[in-house]
Order: C-alpha cells, then sequence, then structure tokens
C-alpha cells in the first residue's frame, strides 16, 4: 500500500517547550488510525505541521506525496481538515456554509452541495440556521464542509469532543462510509473507547508516541498478562482498603479506580483464587473478580509506566 503520510523524526519545540518529540510513523491509503492521547499531549501539533500550518522544529514529513515545508499549499488543496472548534459560520445556513467552503475550493458544481447534505444526514435541514443546530448537527456539517471539495485524506482533530455516545458512535459509521468510498482518515481523540473504531492506533503522551498498532496488536505488547476487574462492595471506604490491598500484594503489577470498581493487571499464571487470598488478608470478604479483556486506557497507562521508569 502507498503511504499518504510520512514522517520522519518531527519535532516541534515552542520556546523551551517540546511539544512533539522526533515523530516517525506512517498512514497508508484507505486506513482509519486513531492518534490517541490526553489533551495536551502533542496531537493537534502534529496535524498542524502535516498540514504546512506550523514550521517543524526539526525532522520532516510528506502528506500525499507533498513536502510538508515546501509545498504545503498543494497539501491543504487536497486535504480535508476538520478542526476541534467546527469552523462553521453560525449566522449562516447550512447550505450557505456548504457553499461557501466549496467557493474556497473551487468546487462549481451544485450537485455536490446536496450530495454532501444527504451523505451527513441534513438535507431536510439545509435552510437552518447553524447557531439553532445541536452540538451533533453541527459536528456532522463540519465535516461536511472538510469534505466538499472530495479529499482522499481526511484531518480529524477530536470531531467528537462534545457530543453524547449515541452522536459519537453514528459520526464514527459516517467516517467508515468515507473510507468505503477511499477516503484515509487521521483521527485525534482522547476518548480511549474510540480506538476500538481504528485500524490502527498511534498513543502519544507529552510529545512522544509511545506506540503505534492495531489495538489488538498494542493490547499484547502492553500488557504483559491478565486484567481483572475487582468489586468489593460498597460499604464506606471498602473501595480504596482493596485498592491498597491489590497495590501492596506482589501478584499485581498495576491496580487502580475504574468507576465504581478497581482494575487490576497481573502476570498471566495468576488465578483468581490468589486475588481474593490478597483481599482476604486485607479482611475484605466476598469481593466480586472477573477476568476481563484489556482496554486502551489499561494500554495507555501501561505504556506511560514504562515511559517514566525509562
Amino acid at each position: 500500500m502507498k503511504d499518504v503520510i510520512a514522517t520522519q523524526n518531527l519535532t516541534r519545540y515552542f520556546g523551551n517547550f517540546l511539544a512533539v518529540d522526533h515523530l516517525t510513523f506512517s498512514v497508508q491509503a484507505g486506513e482509519v488510525v486513531g492518534y490517541l492521547g490526553p489533551n495536551g499531549s502533542g496531537k493537534t501539533t502534529t496535524i498542524r505541521m502535516l498540514l504546512g500550518l506550523l514550521r517543524p522544529s526539526q525532522g520532516s514529513a510528506q502528506v500525499l506525496g507533498y513536502d510538508i515545508i515546501t509545498q504545503s499549499e498543494q497539501i491543504r488543496a487536497r486535504v480535508g481538515y476538520m478542526s476541534q472548534k467546527f469552523s462553521l459560520y453560525h449566522d449562516l445556513t447550512v447550505r450557505e456554509n456548504l457553499s461557501f467552503y466549496a467557493g474556497v475550493y473551487g468546487v462549481t458544481r451544485r450537485e455536490r452541495l446536496q450530495e454532501i447534505a444527504e451523505l451527513i444526514g441534513l438535507s431536510e435541514l439545509q435552510n437552518e440556521r447553524v447557531s439553532n443546530l445541536s452540538t451533533g448537527w453541527r459536528q456532522r456539517l463540519a465535516l461536511g464542509t472538510a469534505i466538499v471539495h472530495s479529499p482522499s485524506l481526511l484531518f480529524l482533530d477530536e470531531p467528537t469532543s462534545g457530543v453524547d455516545p449515541a452522536a459519537r458512535r453514528s459520526f464514527w459509521n459516517l467516517i467508515y462510509t468515507l473510507v468505503e468510498q477511499g477516503v484515509t482518515a487521521l483521527v485525534t481523540t482522547h476518548y480511549m473507547d474510540e480506538a476500538e473504531y481504528c485500524r490502527r492506533v498511534g498513543m502519544m503522551r507529552d510529545g512522544r508516541l509511545l506506540a503505534m498498532d492495531t489495538p489488538s496488536a498494542i493490547k499484547a505488547q502492553a500488557i504483559p498478562g491478565l486484567a481483572w476487574d475487582v468489586f468489593p462492595g460498597r460499604e464506606d471506604g471498602r473501595l480504596l482498603q482493596a485498592l491498597q490491598a491489590l497495590q501492596n500484594c506482589a501478584c499485581v503489577l498495576r491496580a487502580g479506580l475504574s468507576g465504581d470498581h478497581l482494575r487490576a493487571i497481573t502476570p498471566a499464571e495468576i488465578q483468581v483464587t490468589t486475588l481474593q487470598e490478597a483481599l482476604k488478608k486485607a479482611g475484605i470478604q466476598g469481593a466480586r473478580i472477573e477476568r476481563v479483556e484489556p482496554t486502551l486506557e489499561d494500554v495507555f497507562l501501561a505504556l506511560s509506566n514504562q515511559a517514566n521508569a525509562g
């Protein structure tokens, strides 16, 4: 497959602050790659460099075969970019926004506006002002303005931030509709669960790319054993008491809070009875312990711990 994005030691400083630290990765045609990490980890800075909006301090990159430093105009004419803030004109209607961006990209075929409105599910709302739309509909319109010129590559920067889970799932279905039409997508997000939608996942922390691979492969590489959900009971102080017991147990590699219960990572040879005994010694009887599949949040925490140790 052809690389549509290829970076080599891509680096960006802001003064003495290292925002992006020597990134080297590639994205192939037809992929959906999730670029994960907490806010401030360097995701948006990476995209801005790939778009030629921000000059790298060191390193290089090519997007669609064009150099990000010397050929940035050619890149921006051929890719779609959906920013975190949904760059829409709120006083204009849905159709007027689509028409404006069509003009920016030199799209003269008027039927294209109707095609986009139908694709994003807004054909019945074309005369509605953006200010009257819900966040989920604005999200879809922002995507529509990014694809009005039929780009082969999409940069989607935190596209599902601020929308409800149902709208998030619907939006990912829309992304895959575009992929079926030949589009490649690089999607940044801080929602770890969204990475399960992606063919490959890159995990960022403090400007560094900790890992990039398929979700299944990255779990197998980063999680050294088994994952367990531990429900110690709802009595006052029981959750923290159980957490301390697991953290002090030599059979547990890592333990932490996970909503209303605990998540523990252990070596592969550990049995549930071993965890039960550790809790009993701490005075916790009758805890419910379930073997579970590791999540990408588990992976991120494991990789972060390894980075800190290194």
